[in-house]
């Protein structure tokens, strides 16, 4: 399940001013946004009508190009940072703002689908085609955003980027992390053209607020028959490193109670580690715990294993119940370990603490979202890049519906007509933050 239902908004939503007629009648076109999507789809694409883009690879290299050349038909200027990081950046009336960003990524799993980012990153580029061709000068700038190495598929962790911009990371970690043949993120930008010179940070690069839309990866709009939904935060996620040392034997010359197995110990956390968030409270507060990596040595069929890595993913709600499953993992994984005559080590290297997106952009989003007949309100269960722009600007995000809840698999897929309802929420989103940025600043006129 990619996200949790909530009932009713966190904190009381604020009045937003009224939109001008000429915003109000506005709308986004739904077939020119699907023909943007094919064609920011025509590299890596697979025979199954999935993708595999991972970040930084050739086919990524060609996509950020088409990026650019789309968007510089609208009127924007290029910023490229140091991290790859890609800002259209279309002026508005008053350039002494940062720009409004409207953000997501391009980058996919190797088994992926084609509206994982892609959709949020054409939804924006949509946006930006309708202010354009209908001569609508913003008050504050706008920036479509393509993050860099959002999956983490190919250079860990996710949402790198971003993560760098948002101050989670230095640009040298960033740029250090590697890939499973050593070769480092920033080789990779370097080799496609893309390691740019503007510094990866919100002080050298700021913006004014971040949208983001994206499908939601979970099964609760489409039993709801709803095509899109307001995002109200994102859950708490940490992922670990689990390094279990044991002894490699021969398999026919070893008694069973002589060895001292890897794998067979790692086999053993995998159970534990879903029954805790199967079974009582936890999974009633709907955490979750996934080991989805398993790397076994020396990988012979007659020598029992002697080394084993798993990455442990663990969700949740709160940042207390996923302290919680951790506590539960930690304890039981070094009784494991005892019994079986293990060592263990747990590198803990990534977290992403549940958060609750700016109210005044979340009312932006209900209200465009209300507009167009959907009231569900969610919860995160994926992480996106809006989580690390959330550390540094005003955040909301919308998803879009997709079929069964799939992604992350060729056979992820959202109907057109919701891909379309979809940048008509962001649409008017995106311009009711704007008037609100007006009104701050130009109160008189307002």
């Amino acid at each position: 399940m990619g996200a949790f239902e909530t009932s009713s908004p966190a904190v009381a939503p604020k009045l937003l001013p009224r939109l001008s007629e000429q915003y109000l009648s506005l709308r986004s076109n739904g077939q020119r946004l699907i023909e943007t999507l094919e064609s920011a789809c025509a590299w890596g694409n697979t025979p199954d009508g999935g993708m595999n883009r991972l970040a930084c690879n050739d086919d990524d290299g060609k996509v950020r190009q088409w990026f650019i050349d789309e968007t510089k038909k609208c009127g924007c200027e290029i910023k490229i940072d140091a991290m790859g990081n890609m800002f259209a950046i279309r002026p508005g009336q008053n350039n002494n703002l940062p720009p409004i960003g409207i953000g997501s990524h391009l980058d996919t799993q190797p088994t992926g689908g084609k509206y994982d980012g892609i959709l949020g990153v054409t939804s924006g580029i949509e946006v930006l085609q309708t202010l354009h061709a209908n001569n609508i000068t913003t008050y504050a700038p706008l920036a479509i955003i393509n993050w860099t190495n959002e999956e983490g598929a190919r250079f860990p962790p996710a949402m790198l980027a971003s993560g760098v911009w948002g101050g989670a990371f230095t640009t040298e970690y960033g740029h250090g992390r590697t890939d499973q043949n050593g070769v480092t993120l920033k080789q990779e930008l370097e080799r496609i053209g893309f390691l740019g010179k503007t510094p990866c940070s919100f002080e050298a690069n700021p913006l004014s607020a971040h949208f983001e839309l994206h499908i939601e990866q979970g099964p609760m709009l489409d039993a709801a028959e709803f095509p899109v939904a307001v995002v109200r935060g994102v859950q708490s996620i940490r992922w670990y490193s689990i390094d279990i040392v044991g002894r490699e034997a021969h398999t026919g010359t070893t008694p069973m109670d002589r060895r001292s197995d890897a794998l067979l110990g790692a086999a053993k956390m995998i159970v534990e580690a879903n029954r805790f968030v199967t079974e009582g409270d936890l999974a009633a507060r709907g955490a979750r715990a996934t080991i989805a990596v398993i790397e076994s040595g020396p990988g012979s069929i007659n020598t029992i294993a002697g080394k084993v890595r798993l990455n442990l993913d663990i969700r949740a709600p709160t940042d207390l119940d996923v302290a919680l499953v951790e506590e539960l993992c930690r304890a039981r994984f070094h009784e494991i370990c005892e019994e079986q005559g293990l060592t263990m080590d747990i590198d803990h290297f990534w977290t992403s603490p549940a958060l609750h997106f700016d109210p005044t952009m979340v009312q932006c989003v209900r209200e465009s979202a209300n507009k167009a007949g959907c009231q569900m309100e969610l919860v995160s269960g994926a992480g996106h890049d809006s989580v690390y722009t959330s550390l540094k600007v005003p955040t909301a995000m919308m998803f879009v519906r997709c079929r069964d809840g799939v992604s992350h698999n060729p056979a992820e897929y959202s109907r057109p007509e919701d891909c379309a309802a979809g940048a008509e929420v962001l649409l008017g989103a995106y311009l009711r933050y704007d008037n609100y940025l007006r009104t701050l600043n130009e109160p008189a006129k307002a």
